[in-house]
């Protein structure tokens, strides 16, 4: 496809990514502990562990994909940075004053060396885990996402020389470089130990939170992209590399810990993204592309900052650790999943999109301005890859 030709819109990749948040939902729910019942409890926990993994690497790589897609080799660095800050940051600062306020208000205030690198998205550099993993803990994905966009004009532009013949190659060698990161994490410090799964603190961080290793994965989405662009041959269709996730999730579950983490479902997933949007080239309907799926995964970003606030907090008003019978639980959860829905449907219309239409664009593109564009300066971003550019979300556990 060639790059001045206006590209499809990919309604299919924004619509995943509701399927996507959804067990990422499961495994926080999981962490309040809601049932009483020990067998249910212990069934629920076996079904939704390594859902949440493997989700935040579906986002990571889809991230890379959709940016991908919606790049031009004529766009400046600068407007892109903008239009991701203005996308990133309202919602972030939002979720985090949020949380400074919940914390205090239950008596475990946030200290300085958590909230100040949290508010820059800056936490996940440190391997302490009271720091990458604190306020709105799951802002730490949000902080590898934008260390991805500080590096993507560089990136796409070498990636962009690569030969079309031999991008599959060279996915290939990510996917490999992606394989070996926990035996590369072995040769860290195997002390503290982690709280949960196994190893050590310092062995999951690099696995799991360090940013230029999970950049193996954005890198990854660009490289997809650019197959789907210059029309390498996909080796197999979406339904196939759907059912794929399902053996490589019980894989996940057979695997030591810090392997389970990354590892067994990057192949499926670097299969299935590309499928998804050559079905969107090609112009073919699914559930995915309907109307209700893609409203829903633009407003994921959203969901994904305000659900574990609600799980965590809304668990404290009713009791902390507190358990319920299993119809109890099962419908606190249910309404849980529904107002974090709400919310965020509110928080995309009334904060996310009038943040972008204000802040992403310069002031002289804005409606009104007297002052004409300069496209050489700073080219106005193409159409959105779908109804949402929102790559953001990578969200994690």
């Amino acid at each position: 496809m060639p790059e001045s030709v206006r590209r499809p819109r990919l309604p299919s990749l924004t619509g995943i990514r509701f399927l996507i948040v959804v067990p990422v939902f499961a495994f926080h729910a999981d962490m309040e502990k809601p049932f009483g019942d020990a067998g249910v409890a212990d069934a629920y926990a076996w079904l939704v562990a390594n859902g949440a993994w493997t989700a935040i690497s579906c986002f990571f790589v889809l991230s890379g994909f959709v940016i991908t897609w919606g790049s031009r080799p004529g766009h400046g660095a600068r407007g892109f940075w903008r239009r991701r800050a203005a996308k990133i940051y309202p919602l972030h600062v939002l979720t985090w004053a949020a949380a400074l306020v919940l914390l205090a208000a239950a008596g475990t205030a946030a200290t300085a060396r958590q909230a100040v690198p949290n508010l820059f998205l800056v936490h996940t550099w440190n391997p302490d885990r009271e720091v990458f993993s604190s306020l709105d803990d799951v802002s730490w994905s949000i902080s590898c996402e934008i260390f991805f966009y500080a590096a993507f004009p560089l990136l796409v532009r070498w990636i962009r020389r690569i030969r079309p013949e031999r991008l599959w190659a060279w996915t290939a060698g990510v996917i490999a470089a992606v394989l070996l990161v926990p035996a590369a994490a072995a040769l860290l410090p195997d002390h503290p130990p982690l709280p949960f799964g196994s190893g050590s603190v310092w062995q999951f961080w690099f696995v799991y939170v360090f940013p230029p290793v999970r950049l193996l994965e954005f890198v990854l989405g660009i490289l997809l992209a650019r197959i789907v662009l210059t029309g390498r041959r996909l080796p197999i269709g979406a339904l196939p590399a759907a059912l794929l996730l399902v053996p490589a999730q019980l894989l996940a579950k057979q695997l030591p810990f810090l392997w389970g983490l990354t590892t067994p479902a990057i192949l499926p997933i670097a299969l299935l993204l590309p499928a998804l949007a050559a079905r969107d080239v090609a112009g073919r309907r699914s559930f995915l592309t309907s109307r209700p799926m893609v409203t829903l995964g633009s407003w994921t970003f959203a969901f994904y900052l305000v659900h574990r606030l609600i799980l965590d907090h809304g668990h404290r008003a009713l009791g902390a650790g507190r358990a319920f019978t299993t119809p109890v639980a099962a419908a606190l959860l249910l309404g849980v999943f529904t107002a974090a829905w709400l919310l965020a449907g509110l928080l995309h219309r009334y904060v996310e999109l009038p943040a972008v239409r204000l802040l992403g664009t310069p002031r002289r593109q804005r409606p009104g301005s007297r002052t004409p564009p300069d496209p050489a300066a700073d080219p106005a971003p193409e159409p959105a890859p779908s109804t949402s550019t929102s790559s953001d979300l990578a969200a994690t556990t």
